[in-house]
């Protein structure tokens, strides 16, 4: 049984779907502290050949509180303004037609707080990209809080059940190999080849996009494929 964990990220970077996809579970961490300019309401896609910061709204988000309890903007505008500005940047980009509704239904749904919001969008994301990885929060079934980085990992992949973890390449300081083996679990860490495809309007390829500018360029049986290009070390 092979687990990930992750904070919620909101349409992310290929390298996210790569290791959501070849887990069987993934894990929202999703009750430890909200980052600031992090990547959990932010992403970047392609506007005029260029790459553009996207950010949303968030009510009263600070790291003084965890990401679970941050609800959204009530300002609709900001849906509508962000799909806006998806169907302005990518409405000649030749899967256009058949993604923009699948961005329609994750910007416009509803959802208690960012977390939430995030792990809906994946519902409908991971249907549209036939992902079929098990999505837990944190906040609502492990009860162990208490405990602090690498100990909670391991505490959670043992209620799991798991024996086998994978960490973004990232995480390599964070987490020991032998300690992970004295609990019978095989600790890898995924790193992500580079990923380019045709990109229109860009003067030259743009890296590690938000997920929007893959489904805007290529068609889904390439998308799986891509979702292959890594390593696990």
């Amino acid at each position: 049984m092979t687990l990930a964990i992750m904070q919620p990220y909101f349409l992310p970077y290929i390298g996210y779907l790569q290791l959501m996809n070849t887990v069987d579970t993934f894990v929202f961490y999703d009750d430890v502290a909200f980052i600031n300019r992090g990547w959990i309401n932010r992403n970047r896609i392609l506007v005029n050949g260029k790459d553009f910061l996207f950010t949303i709204p968030l009510k009263d988000a600070s790291q003084n509180r965890r990401i679970c309890e941050i609800e959204l903007s009530s300002d609709a505008k900001w849906r509508s303004k962000l799909l806006k500005t998806m169907e302005q940047s990518y409405r000649k980009a030749p899967y256009y037609a058949a993604v923009f509704p699948v961005l329609e239904k994750i910007v416009n749904q509803e959802a208690p707080n960012i977390a939430a919001y995030i792990q809906e969008g994946f519902v409908t994301l991971n249907q549209f990209l036939g992902i079929n990885t098990k999505i837990i929060p944190t906040s609502t079934v492990y009860g162990n809080d208490h405990l602090k980085a690498q100990e909670r990992i391991l505490d959670i992949c043992k209620q799991e059940k798991a024996n086998r973890y994978i960490n973004p390449i990232g995480g390599m300081e964070l987490y020991d190999k032998s300690l992970f083996a004295d609990s019978g679990i095989d600790l890898f860490f995924l790193q992500s080849k580079r990923v380019t495809y045709q990109q229109a309007g860009a003067s030259e390829f743009i890296p590690w996009l938000s997920i929007i500018d893959i489904l805007m360029h290529n068609d889904v049986p390439a998308i799986r494929k891509m979702l292959d290009e890594f390593e696990l070390v």
